[in-house]
């Protein structure tokens, strides 16, 4: 059903924010349409002892080529991040004491001033739950990680922008984030409602679906829902989409398809998704009404690919937007394809909603 509202009450919705994570190392970030963004997010600063530590001059180089992007977008905020999968090994140790949180705070505050960047995104994989395989958490990384957070609201400035990725799945948003004390402190949090399906998995099925469906419950729609009713401000809410794809074969005899034994094989760019899904390839590609969601099968080859699309995008885009969410953020940027990709698709479809709901 089409909702409109009057242009008074479209004055008074949530900031939407269009944000992307970037990663690359290869493709510098100009040569993205950074004009369509509203937050862009260096990947991935690690811990050096207490302080967050930016490795390489060439990552050094990146950072001040992103914040050169403001001449070309005024409004863009750059945001440096800790962690990501597998980079945040020490963050449950370090983050237990005052002096680590405090010296981290303070390492972080440094290199924004050095940089001229806006804020910082924690991407701790995972307090409290099992993450990274071998990486230590434990039930007091709940409180730490608010303690953690107020350190950065101490010590950096008061316009600096403090957010944090948060696991789309029901153990984390039950269990890692003490969900009233934090938000409060942070400007938003980047639900990472993808990887539903993560590499771990021994069964297929959608890894960034919207809704559930009968055989899985974890999705985007799960976790937003599960965060509004935990208290989380429906604005401070920017949900994930993927700009990759993962494969995953087939372990067994029999149908090749969502719901089935499998292992992951490996993932796959959109920009090459045309390609790499291709009928030429041995793909079929295929739409789940119930989760909202493209999937594509290979039965020779016994594979089966979960990714996010077009369709799939502008539907994830009208959801937060809908729901009066805080935006939409995508990993990542070097993903996608110079024009006419996803992030196109993005900008394209908040243009066409918001004339829409006029």
């Amino acid at each position: 059903m089409t909702c409109f509202i009057s242009s008074g009450a479209l004055a008074q919705r949530n900031e939407f924010r269009v944000i992307g994570y970037y990663a690359g190392r290869t493709i510098p970030p100009d040569s993205f349409q950074v004009e369509q963004l509203t937050h862009l997010i260096w990947c991935f600063g690690h811990l050096k002892g207490n302080r967050l530590n930016i490795a390489t001059e060439k990552d050094s180089a990146i950072i001040k080529q992103m914040v050169a992007l403001k001449k070309r977008n005024p409004k863009l905020k750059v945001m440096l991040s800790l962690g990501g999968w597998g980079g945040c090994e020490p963050c449950s140790d370090v983050f237990s004491s005052e002096q680590g949180r405090n010296e981290f705070a303070k390492s972080a505050r440094e290199l924004n001033d050095y940089f001229g960047t806006d804020g910082i995104d924690l991407d701790w994989e995972y307090p409290v739950v099992k993450g990274h395989p071998g990486h230590p958490y434990k039930e007091a990384d709940r409180g730490n990680f608010t303690e953690l957070v107020k350190a950065l609201r101490a010590q950096l400035k008061t316009d600096a922008v403090v957010s944090f990725a948060a696991g789309g799945f029901t153990a984390y948003i039950d269990s890692s984030i003490d969900w009233k004390a934090v938000m409060p402190m942070v400007d938003f949090v980047n639900v990472m409602s993808y990887d539903l399906i993560h590499g771990y998995s021994t069964t297929s099925g959608h890894h960034t679906p919207l809704y559930s469906t009968k055989q899985q419950t974890e999705s985007t729609d799960h976790a937003v829902n599960m965060m509004i009713a935990k208290g989380v401000e429906p604005g401070k809410i920017v949900i994930g989409a993927a700009f990759y794809g993962r494969f995953f074969e087939m372990t067994e005899t029999g149908e090749t398809g969502l719901y089935r034994p499998c292992k992951f094989k490996y993932g796959f760019s959109s920009k090459y998704a045309s390609d790499s899904l291709s009928a030429a390839n041995g793909f079929e590609v295929f739409w789940d009404d119930e989760a909202q969601a493209p999937y594509a099968i290979n039965k020779e080859r016994r594979l089966l690919a979960t990714y996010d699309n077009k369709r799939s995008i502008v539907l994830k885009t009208q959801y937060a937007w809908r729901k009066n969410l805080g935006g939409i953020m995508f990993w990542q940027l070097y993903d996608d394809a110079f024009k006419g990709g996803l992030l196109e698709t993005i900008s394209n479809t908040l243009l066409k909603t918001k004339e829409g709901w006029k």
